[in-house]
Order: C-alpha cells, then sequence, then structure tokens
C-alpha cells in the first residue's frame, strides 16, 4: 500500500505518466482507510497517477495489463514472490514482447530465502533489520511514521532511474528488484559499520551520544534540539550560549570522549538550565551564538515556520470545491526550480479506465467484458 506506490509517485512528481492498475472491488486498500473516500492515507501515495481497474485473475484484466507493459518504460509490481509468475504476468513474460522494460518487483523479504513467503509490513522489517532496536526505549513502544516502507519506495525508485539512464545506452531493459529488509539495513551504514570495527552493539543512544543531540524542556514546556556534533566551537557557543562557563573547566566533562560517556549527566545540567526560560528565549540566545538547534516542530507549526515557507515545502491540491489538501513538494529542485512538478490529486477507481483501455486496441467483447467486471464489484 506504500513501497510501489510512493516509487511510482516519486516518478509521476518527476513527470512521468503513472497509471495505477487497480482492483475493481474498492481498489487500493488504503482508498478506504479510516478516512473514507479521502482518506488522506491513500493521497499521501498516489497523486499525479491515472486510475485503471482491472481484475488480474482474468484473462481481460490480464490482457489489459500486459498490453499496458508492451509499450511501457517501467513496470512496477508490490506483491510477495511469485504471485506475479502465477498471473503469467513475471518479468520474463512482460519483457518478452517489451525487451526495453525495466520490470521492477518489490517484496518484503526478497525472491528466496527462508522468509521468502511471509507476509510483511512496516514494522516487521524494522524490527527485523534492526532498525527498531535503535528506536526502542524502555517502554517498547513502537512509535512514529512509516519508515521501512518509505525508504523501500525510494530505494526502487532508484533503482528503476539507474535501469531507465543504462537503457539510454543499451536498448535493453533491467529487472529491479528491491525488499523491505534490504531497504531498511541499507538506511544504516553507520550503525553497521561501527558494530563491524567495534563489536559494540548500537542502542537507541549511541548516537546521540557521539553526535551530542539533545533535546531539552523548556520553561514553558516547549522543546529545543540541538547537535554539537564534533566541532570544539559548538561545544564552546552552547556553554556560552547557556552561561555556563563552568562546563567547559569541568573535569566531567573536559574532553569530547567525557561528554560522550557522561551523555546523561551533562543533559541533565544542560537540562536545569533550559528550564528557567520560555522556548522562544532559548531560540534567540542560541541563535545569537551560532548554535546548530532548532525547536522540536509539532507538523502544525511545520507549516508555519519562516524557512519551510520561504522554501515554499508545501503546495495545495483542491480534491473538490470544499476539501484542499496540502501535500510536500517533491525535495529535487533543478536549474532552481520545483514549479515543473503536477500536482493533481490521486484519482478516483477507474478514473481514466476508459481512455485508457480505448487505446489498447482490445476487441468489443473484451471491453464489454472488462466492463462487465465493473458492474458486477459495484463500480460504475
Amino acid at each position: 500500500m506504500i513501497t510501489g506506490p510512493l516509487a511510482g509517485q516519486m516518478l509521476a512528481d518527476m513527470g512521468a505518466d503513472v497509471i495505477k492498475i487497480e482492483r475493481p472491488d474498492g481498489g487500493d486498500p488504503f482508498r478506504t482507510f479510516r478516512d473514507g473516500e479521502v482518506s488522506p492515507y491513500f493521497q499521501a501515495y498516489n497523486r499525479n497517477k491515472r486510475s485503471v481497474a482491472a481484475d488480474l485473475q482474468t484473462e481481460v484484466g490480464k490482457s489489459i495489463c500486459q498490453r499496458l507493459a508492451a509499450s511501457a518504460d517501467v513496470f512496477i509490481e508490490n506483491f510477495r514472490p511469485g504471485v506475479m509468475a502465477k498471473l503469467g504476468l513475471s518479468a520474463a513474460e512482460m519483457r518478452a514482447s517489451n525487451p526495453r522494460l525495466v520490470y521492477c518487483s518489490i517484496s518484503g523479504f526478497g525472491g528466496f530465502g527462508p522468509y521468502r513467503d511471509r507476509p510483511a509490513y512496516d514494522a516487521v522489517a524494522q524490527a527485523l533489520s534492526g532498525l527498531s532496536a535503535l528506536f526502542l526505549g524502555q517502554d517498547s513502544q513502537i512509535t512514529g511514521p512509516t519508515i521501512a516502507d518509505n525508504l523501500t519506495g525510494i530505494y526502487a525508485c532508484y533503482g528503476v532511474l539507474a535501469a531507465l539512464y543504462e537503457r539510454e545506452r543499451t536498448g535493453v531493459g533491467r529487472v529491479v528488484e528491491v525488499n523491505m529488509l534490504d531497504s531498511a539495513v541499507a538506511f544504516m551504514p553507520d550503525a553497521f559499520a561501527s558494530y563491524s570495527l567495534s563489536r559494540s552493539v548500537p542502542g537507541p543512544f549511541t548516537r546521540v551520544q557521539a553526535s551530542q543531540s539533545y533535546a531539552l524542556e523548556c520553561a514553558d514546556g516547549k522543546l529545543i534540539a540541538v547537535h554539537l556534533s564534533s566541532q570544539l566551537k559548538f561545544w564552546e557557543s552552547l556553554c556560552a550560549a547557556l552561561n555556563r562557563a563552568d562546563l567547559l573547566t569541568d573535569s566531567r566533562f573536559d574532553s569530547r570522549a567525557k561528554r560522550i560517556d557522561r551523555y546523561f549527566e551533562l543533559k541533565s545540567e544542560f537540562q536545569r538550565t533550559v528550564r528557567s526560560r520560555s522556548q522562544n528565549e532559548w531560540l534567540a540566545c542560541l541563535a545569537a551564538f551560532d548554535v546548530p538547534h532548532a525547536p522540536v516542530n509539532a507538523l502544525d507549526a511545520v507549516l508555519a515556520d519562516a524557512q519551510v515557507q520561504a522554501l515554499d515545502s508545501f503546495a495545495s491540491i483542491a480534491l473538490s470545491p470544499s476539501v484542499t489538501l496540502t501535500v510536500p513538494r517533491r525535495p529535487v529542485w533543478i536549474d532552481g526550480s520545483r514549479n515543473d512538478q503536477p500536482m493533481s490529486g490521486a484519482p478516483a477507481l477507474n478514473q481514466d479506465g476508459e481512455r485508457i483501455v480505448a487505446t489498447l486496441g482490445l476487441s468489443d467483447d473484451d471491453v464489454a467484458r472488462w466492463r462487465g467486471n465493473h458492474v458486477r464489484a459495484g463500480n460504475s
């Protein structure tokens, strides 16, 4: 529901014509997830696409898929391994009529191995990869947004773009395979490098101790984040900003190694001081002393942030006369702009089906069968 759709949306955001193939009986499950027909979850991963409904378990649905792939640059599928082969839509079968096709297959655990056929969602891949162990605190409560899902979609897009670039030189497409486990592992090369060289197993605080990152509560209950990294000047600047020159000569903290080892003691000292003033007061002070810092923003504060507004990071899409969707723009600028990014909402189920099917050269009987599938599924 996320990985394949996100990969397609990223390509659509760069101007690709992306057709989403969905089953007639309700389409993508995210369409009605929690918020009905304007589900933000579906809108988040399916903008700038066209939709055609086709039941791939029927001959006419399979024919529609095959005919679309015959003239396409890229085909992305997001099923468990073996599903597409059972349907007669494997990479070999789809590329037989279109050797230029880049066929991207996304799965939970890859095409082989003992976990090949297991179901996989974001929390499963996060846990297995070791990613969750770097986030989970003592309460052991999984929190936050989808990470493994989104990473896999991004890596899939990365693989597709590399294959398309190579095809421009060779004329032949590739089979690109991406899985959630690999993607989550690849996202944290520093953790595995550290373990490889030190045999020390990283935990939730390993990176923040080494990077000297802190979240500190202000007098008004709001949080600020500071990140000192390895530069001495930022340690000195923070002590100056907090008016805590005593910390510079404190024997507990007078070297970077000691500050890492005594991270929690040092955080307590910072916290004791930061709790004396409001967030706005500290933000001004930290900026004046050139300390790397930021408020810990809730999402509504992100939208109102001055730098976010200067970058014009968000766009509005009118879904109906009464419903407007705010979405992040793609983070990639080209020649100083991203105004070329299309901005249309996710399509209704089979919104473009008639127009798409009309271009495929199906017989009148096949078109009638295709339409009949939608009537039986309860769709117009």
